[in-house]
């Protein structure tokens, strides 16, 4: 159903990745963003609060028809769930207690990923660290679909399936594009996520627990917040291989938004993006930009020049270093 995509294939780059020359150049003209790369001790008290705002909703879902459980699931618990894998995000950098206390910020992403009701925050933390090194590296950067992806929604329909069922690829992708032994941590990860499910269970009841599972699903699927999935590093513009939106949705999402401005400098919270923003505004202003995810996720589907195989994808150098 609808168009058939123009794109075949992935568009391959044989150079670097740019954040790491504008990184060391924005650094020589303007050293006081060292000064940003710091912790955020917000961020305890602030996922703290959304953990416990969730079991609160999961209270007052647990004897509400099912109709409405799935209706509150999609408008209130999938935003908060959305935005805690993006707190989880910023735990993954260690910015909660900083790099000095890194297994203090492993417990804590344990601990945020409890409402979201799978395990996540551990296996995250091991690929997007190889994202951020090996941007667009094939067989190691797991954002980058698979060949499948790219082939199979390649029309407007399949494509609107392709972002509903998002979370899946996400959780999937790995497994085929760069599997890695299972460590301690995502045993103790799963084991405590398998725990509070069923406690949740027995306290709230099965309502509870599917509201739980369905704001995580709907959350990370067709939903305005989603679009920062493809408005991220999805190539609508040729030779561009990163985008920064800048819309008032950031204030959900820890500013992840500022994409351009995160790769660039990985060592600066959330937080602090704007701010690095505008202290080298003359590196980002020109940048091509987003102010509506929303938007991005229509022009993703009807668009078909757009696909999954929107990617810029670069051959590994054969020195990687992976844990």
């Amino acid at each position: 159903m609808g168009s058939r995509v123009s794109r075949e294939e992935f568009e391959w780059v044989y150079t670097d990745q740019p954040h790491t020359d504008r990184r060391r150049e924005i650094l020589a003209k303007y050293p006081e963003i060292k000064s940003l790369m710091k912790p955020d001790r917000n961020l305890i008290w602030i996922i703290t609060l959304m953990l416990l705002v969730q079991l609160a909703s999961l209270y007052l879902v647990k004897d509400l028809d099912w109709k409405w459980v799935i209706f509150w699931s999609y408008v209130f618990g999938s935003c908060l769930n959305h935005s805690m894998t993006l707190g989880i995000h910023e735990i993954s950098h260690n910015f909660p207690f900083g790099h000095h206390k890194a297994m203090w910020n492993r417990w804590f992403g344990i601990f945020a990923n409890l409402p979201l009701g799978v395990p996540y925050s551990i296996s995250f933390k091991r690929y997007h660290m190889d994202h951020h090194r090996y941007l667009g590296a094939d067989g190691i950067d797991v954002d980058i679909p698979t060949d499948f992806e790219g082939w199979f929604f390649c029309t407007t329909f399949r494509k609107l399936v392709w972002v509903i069922l998002q979370p899946l690829f996400y959780a999937f992708r790995p497994l085929f594009i760069n599997p890695k032994p299972i460590t301690y941590l995502e045993i103790i990860n799963t084991v405590t996520q398998i725990i509070f499910d069923i406690i949740i269970y027995y306290v709230f009841g099965i309502k509870s627990l599917v509201y739980m599972l369905a704001a995580s699903l709907l959350g990370l699927g067709l939903h305005p917040i989603s679009g920062h999935f493809i408005a991220e590093h999805y190539m609508f513009l040729k030779g561009h291989e990163t985008y920064s939106y800048y819309g008032p949705l950031n204030l959900l999402t820890f500013n992840v938004g500022y994409h351009n401005e995160h790769h660039d400098f990985p060592n600066v919270p959330g937080k602090n993006l704007p701010l690095v923003r505008k202290i080298a505004a003359e590196y980002y202003d020109n940048l091509p930009q987003y102010n509506s995810w929303i938007k991005v996720l229509y022009d993703f589907v009807m668009d078909d020049t757009i696909s999954p195989y929107s990617r810029m994808k670069r051959p590994p150098k054969g020195n990687e270093i992976l844990e």
